[in-house]
């Protein structure tokens, strides 16, 4: 699949985006590996606040997504992981997408442009965290060229999950 770079740009989450973020988070598709329902508008209102210490902090964050007509499809960036299990206190990466933007390449470039940026702020090595069931998200895992490095059962459930990790200084 050799088809040209959707145009994605991040930018730091807003107070505006929180409420995006629950608009396109109602969708059970998008929520599926996440507890299937999207949270409370307070919970986005609360993340997207962190998001900006994050960034102001660290250099990184889960950064909006934002299409080329300027529209919010969804959010990707890093942050540290954020359970008391797996890989605690490290840099995690993720992604979360509206359904409409499914399969158009936009979480793969998104996902390109941080792990620039969060090579860039200093970090090592990421890792993701993912669902085993969630085949759209191994597929990205895949591109970006991490690799599996654990599987586990998710804490408080019968289901399996994978770390996957990326040395961002090699090569």
């Amino acid at each position: 699949m050799n088809r040209a770079a959707p145009v994605v740009r991040l930018r730091v989450p807003t107070d505006e985006d929180a409420v995006a973020w629950h608009r396109i988070f109602a969708d059970p598709d998008v929520m599926e590996f996440h507890g299937g329902r999207a949270a409370e508008l307070s919970v986005y209102e609360e993340l997207t606040a962190r998001q900006r210490r994050h960034d102001a902090e660290r250099g990184f964050c889960l950064w909006t997504m934002v299409d080329g007509s300027g529209r919010v499809i969804g959010f990707t960036g890093a942050q540290p992981w954020p359970g008391d299990w797996g890989p605690k206190g490290e840099i995690e990466i993720g992604w979360r997408l509206g359904r409409a933007h499914w399969g158009k390449g936009y979480v793969t470039e998104a996902a390109r442009q941080t792990l620039e940026r969060v090579r860039g702020a200093g970090v090592a090595e990421v890792v993701a965290m993912v669902n085993a069931r969630n085949a759209r998200s191994i597929a990205v895992t895949e591109r970006l060229g991490m690799r599996l490095a654990e599987v586990f059962t998710i804490p408080g459930s019968e289901r399996r999950g994978h770390c996957y990790r990326l040395n961002l200084h090699q090569g």
